[in-house]
């Protein structure tokens, strides 16, 4: 290789020294231009740092018997005693069964479902019909369950439009939010009714990854739209559907504290009181605090452990990455 004496680059020591160095000079301006990026990040990082590693701390609460005059410092530690005691109450394993059936029952309503729902929609032909039925199912997801839960209380009381549709079809009528063997299944269906509109644009979307050629070519072998939808849809939409499966696995211990906590009474514990709302009356209610750090790191703890479970499950079946 011959070297241009005139460009002072008369070695291939040189060369590569001021190549090295070019590479440097490079990697410096792309941080220096990356700063203002970092800088729009900083506030976000110091608010997540603040309130949500920062009552972290508190967490020493579940292994003291904390007293609020003496502060976390001044209270005695008992190590896991209070553990100890949540698991020898009488209502712990029912409050932990009526989360997982809750919870689980959620998570099949909330797979089947949207993914029932954005199968007919897209066999619909007239695409204004098509996104008016998507926005109308939809707009629940944006109200809270403050609101919602309004209108399922005049909705679903004794003299409400349910009951008296009941009651002109020769029915009882129901009460259906201070009866244990209602309660759980009326949270299953309204939580649908709030959020399934936007799983269905997931599934929405995963449909359009489709190549329509493999339906033209279904058409011309004979295939029905029944067909069709076993052999083409379904695999097609199968990746994520696995992922949206196994990303739900975390939500196990999950039941829907605002929801519940706005819909259910005492009357309703024995088949709705979930963890989050006997944390609620522990801690707040009746100022156990220690027993209401326990039973929340518990849960935290075991949440922990299901959410890596479905993130490794969704990496292997579905190949999907946080990073």
């Amino acid at each position: 290789m011959e070297w241009n004496r005139g460009s002072g680059l008369s070695d291939p020591g040189s060369f590569i020294f001021h190549v090295e160095r070019g590479r440097k000079r490079l990697k410096s301006n792309k941080k220096i231009s990356q700063l203002p990026l970092h800088l729009m990040v900083l506030p976000a990082l110091v608010i997540v740092l603040i309130y949500s590693y920062g009552p972290m701390f508190g967490l020493a609460m579940a292994f003291q018997n904390y007293i609020p005059t003496k502060g976390i410092f001044g209270s005695e530690w008992v190590g896991l005693h209070h553990f100890r005691f949540v698991m020898e109450l009488p209502d712990t394993y029912e409050v932990i069964r009526n989360t997982v059936f809750i919870a689980t029952m959620k998570i099949v309503a909330g797979l089947t479902f949207p993914l029932l729902i954005s199968l007919l929609l897209n066999e619909v032909q007239k695409e204004f019909v098509k996104r008016g039925i998507q926005t109308l199912i939809y707009l629940p997801h944006f109200l809270s369950w403050i609101i919602l839960s309004g209108i399922l209380l005049d909705i679903l009381s004794l003299k409400g439009v349910v009951n008296g549709f009941l009651v002109f079809l020769g029915v009882e009528p129901i009460l259906f939010l201070g009866d244990n063997r209602w309660f759980p299944y009326v949270m299953v269906i309204s939580d649908q009714w709030k959020d399934f509109g936007f799983s269905t644009i997931i599934y929405l979307a995963a449909l359009t990854s489709i190549n329509p050629s493999l339906y033209e070519a279904a058409i011309v072998d004979g295939a029905n739209r029944w067909k069709q939808t076993w052999h083409i849809t379904l695999p097609g939409m199968a990746p994520i559907i696995i992922l949206m499966l196994t990303l739900s696995l975390g939500s196990v211990l999950n039941a829907g504290f605002d929801q519940i906590f706005n819909l259910y009474s005492p009357s309703v514990y024995e088949s709705g009181d979930i963890i989050d709302t006997m944390v609620y009356r522990m801690g707040l209610i009746e100022g156990k605090y220690s027993l209401a750090t326990a039973v929340g790191l518990f849960k935290s703890v075991v949440s922990l452990l299901l959410i890596s479970i479905s993130y490794y499950l969704a990496y292997r079946l579905a190949n999907y990455r946080i990073f």
